[in-house]
């Protein structure tokens, strides 16, 4: 069998994906690069999932380096990736890449070919008169793929991400320098019923951990309740709730059913991950996902 030069440990939310991560790293002289597009930022811990304690003693990336505020993107993320990928490598350990993000982990595994793209002033004042819809509309003739929903919401990320978009197809691919990347991919597969109750019982217990103090905190700490809500369920119902537009109990139940719909989209993108070519060894959650990753792992020759 072929070779590959870096794990990727996939799977939908709750399903265990860094503990497994961390054993493979302990197992293997690895180390992790995260690939959650929140949880580069600091101070979104219990919404994100950071559980940093998890980690112990294996060295990770991309997690807590920048700022709540500041506009990190997947631009940003795939440059940071590479380098830490580079910086592991060099080290002669095995890069463990743990999503994480639909988009962040194609940025790596399809190899996107992203280019920095600076504000075009000129650009932003024809796009001025347009209304949101014809942006929408000017948006998907320039890139009708749209990875990223919340960029079709809010028009200053529109206007950004039509500029991004017309930046890269100006831009020459030969100039964008991407590592062969040969990913071995491992997702974990629950039965709907039990990832529906890891779900509930995880956010049961991130609640009680202070997850609306830290959205409190956040906000406290000037970061506005429209940039809460970009950063995922957690932290948008969790605002609602403290605007006072929400109870407590209906934040919960809404928050809740929101992450199990949330869960099944993850499921929808692994699936079109593996109709799109690439392979992915399942692992069954629940039965020492360790040990099945293990013995995928012995079967190829690094």
């Amino acid at each position: 069998m072929s070779t590959f030069n870096m794990l990727a440990v996939l799977g939908s939310t709750a399903s265990g994906k860094t503990k497994l991560a961390v054993e493979l790293a302990r197992r293997l002289n690895g180390e992790i690069i995260s690939a959650d597009s929140r949880q580069v930022y600091r101070g979104l811990d219990i919404g994100s999932g950071k559980d940093l304690e998890e980690y112990q003693e294996i060295p990770h990336h991309l997690i807590d380096i920048v700022d709540p505020g500041y506009e990190y993107n997947v631009y940003q993320f795939q440059q940071d990736a590479i380098s830490a990928y580079q910086r592991i490598s060099q080290k002669n350990k095995l890069a463990i890449l743990a999503g994480g993000s639909a988009l962040y982990v194609d940025a790596i595994l399809k190899g996107y070919r992203l280019v920095a793209v600076p504000e075009n002033t000129q650009l932003r004042a024809s796009l001025a008169t347009l209304s949101h819809d014809a942006l929408v509309a000017k948006l998907h003739t320039l890139k009708p793929v749209q990875h990223n929903s919340t960029d079709l919401i809010d028009r200053a990320r529109l206007v950004r991400a039509i500029e991004i978009a017309q930046g890269e197809l100006a831009v020459d691919d030969s100039t964008v320098q991407i590592p062969e990347f040969k990913p071995l991919i491992l997702a974990i597969k629950w039965p709907r019923d039990l990832i529906r109750q890891r779900i509930t019982q995880r956010l049961k217990a991130r609640m009680a951990q202070g997850l609306i103090a830290e959205v409190a905190q956040l906000h406290e700490q000037g970061v506005s309740w429209q940039t809460l809500e970009f950063y995922g369920l957690e932290y948008r119902f969790i605002a609602q709730h403290l605007q006072g537009q929400l109870t407590k109990n209906d934040c919960f139940q809404k928050l809740n059913a929101a992450i199990h719909q949330f869960s099944k989209k993850q499921d929808t993108w692994l699936r079109r991950l593996e109709r799109n070519g690439s392979h992915i060894h399942w692992l069954t959650g629940g039965q020492n996902t360790t040990a099945q990753a293990m013995k995928v792992i012995a079967s190829y020759n690094r």
